[in-house]
């Protein structure tokens, strides 16, 4: 049914208990599993130097969650592409989801306060509304 699944991971618990259900349906379905992670840059950088230096910044603090993410996919014969972006997480996850054509798009539901969550609303729900695939959102 599916056969390119992508997942966002922000290095929560959250994000790899989604993990965890991508790499099942990745396995069962013998689907290509890609993983991103969104450094957030929080404004608008007047040069590339700064962007460049932001994804370097992402490569680190990315890097011991990757490194777990490969040992979970590896433990059940799956192999994961890894993608560091840094820039705005929704845009970016939205627009590496185009550029892969992916079938699914695995997402955990990690929240902000009530009140945050009905003035500007959640992550999540964004990128439900802007995915160009189904979105599973894991509780």
């Amino acid at each position: 049914m599916f056969s390119k699944i992508l997942h966002a991971n922000d290095g929560s618990e959250q994000a790899f208990h989604a993990l965890s259900l991508a790499v099942a349906l990745a396995r069962q379905n013998k689907a290509e599993l890609h993983m991103v992670s969104v450094e957030e840059i929080d404004y608008m950088p007047e040069f590339i130097e700064e962007v460049k230096e932001e994804t370097g910044t992402a490569a680190r603090r990315f890097q011991k969650a990757h490194k777990r993410a490969r040992a979970m996919a590896e433990e059940s014969n799956v192999h994961l592409h890894a993608h560091i972006l840094a820039g705005h997480p929704v845009r970016d996850i939205v627009e590496l989801a185009k550029e892969l054509k992916v079938d699914l798009l695995v997402i955990g539901a990690t929240g902000h306060s009530a009140i945050y969550e009905r003035l500007i609303g959640s992550r999540a729900d964004r990128l439900v509304q802007l995915a160009p695939c189904p979105v599973l959102i894991v509780k």
